[in-house]
């Protein structure tokens, strides 16, 4: 039987990823956004508005899927507003799919924010949680709109009779370009400005940071992972936590990440420097820079997305995810992180988008 992938959010850094994998795995693959301009041989890009059902309704007219794989979501000014935008995006994508009765399986990819809180009370005192971060611990008391989107997954299972599985990877290390949260991009264009400008190379976070354990996400492991568990019968009806399966610390990391950079690193020097201000003048500098080697993106905010790594070096307290739940199922994928951020860099300058 043909397995059918509808990739919702495919423009996106996991979604855009998770499909390439699809294809290589053989799957009929769908991608939908607004504007899904992925050229990825094999993907049958689907243009439609999330937020409009008769723009749902008329792009999947013709899509059966056996699987989605649910990796948008869009960032507005208050949680609330967030609750009611981006449970609807899934309330809408599922109900149009309804009458097809052809969906056996629906992931969906959320994150850390499920333990950590939403971005008006992220890592803030009265909501962290205790590390390593366990799929098992509660919803926190507070307002979510990971918790309104799993709950849409949740009820449409209920109705329709498919099987489910939630991802919550920590920050994801890949390319993509326009995305909202790319932490990896952010770093090789500050680092790149620092380079061209003679600037340190600063680390921009908390002390808890600089010295405490992390991990992060390669966005490789995150589309093996929707993929295992989409296709794994022991993995259905889960949550998952999905990282790259070691830890490691920010002072050990960026002296690393400067080297390949060739430029200077200054550590935590007991005080936050928030990216967001350090690179707030450089949109002008970054298309002369852009022009200067010939680079294919000169729109600096289309690459770096400063205050999402602000959020993630910023926090008060160390922050790993434990795994075993998915090792004990049989998910194995390991990645070393220092190869995570030397593997995108590379690809990066491969794609001409940093020097």
């Amino acid at each position: 039987m043909n397995r059918i992938a509808l990739v919702v959010g495919v423009s996106g850094i996991t979604g855009s990823n998770l499909a390439e994998e699809l294809v290589k795995e053989g799957w009929i693959t769908y991608g939908l956004a607004r504007n899904p301009n992925i050229s990825l041989e094999g993907l049958q890009p689907v243009a439609a508005d999330l937020l409009r059902p008769e723009s749902l309704s008329v792009a999947l007219a013709d899509v059966a899927p056996t699987h989605v794989f649910f990796t948008s979501w869009m960032r507005m000014e208050t949680e609330a507003e967030n609750i009611k935008v981006n449970a609807a995006m899934v309330r809408n994508l599922l109900d149009a799919l309804a009458p097809k009765q052809s969906v056996q399986h629906v992931a969906l990819v959320t994150g850390l924010k499920h333990y950590l809180g939403p971005f008006e009370a992220y890592a803030k005192e009265g909501f962290l949680p205790e590390t390593p971060l366990r799929e098992e611990q509660p919803r926190l008391d507070i307002e979510n709109f990971y918790y309104a989107q799993e709950d849409e997954v949740y009820a449409a299972a209920a109705r329709d009779g498919f099987t489910w599985s939630i991802h919550r990877p920590h920050t994801v290390i890949g390319k993509a370009v326009g995305n909202q949260m790319n932490l990896g991009t952010t770093l090789a264009v500050y680092a790149t400005i620092c380079k061209e400008t003679d600037r340190p190379f600063k680390f921009p976070g908390s002390e808890a940071q600089w010295n405490g354990l992390s991990d992060v996400t390669d966005v490789r492991v995150l589309a093996k992972h929707l993929v295992w568990a989409a296709t794994t019968q022991e993995a259905k009806n889960k949550a998952f936590n999905v990282v790259n399966g070691e830890f490691f610390r920010w002072k050990w990391l960026w002296q690393r990440l400067a080297d390949w950079f060739n430029v200077e690193p200054v550590g935590f020097d007991g005080t936050i420097h928030p990216l967001e201000g350090e690179m707030a003048q450089d949109g002008t500098l970054w298309r002369e820079i852009a022009e200067r080697y010939k680079l294919v993106e000169p729109d600096l905010s289309r690459l770096a997305s400063p205050w999402h790594t602000d959020l993630d070096l910023g926090r008060p307290i160390e922050v790993m995810t434990d795994m075993s739940k998915s090792r004990k199922l049989g998910f194995l994928v390991y990645q070393n992180t220092e190869e995570s951020f030397f593997d995108l860099f590379t690809q990066l300058r491969h794609d001409q988008l940093i020097p």
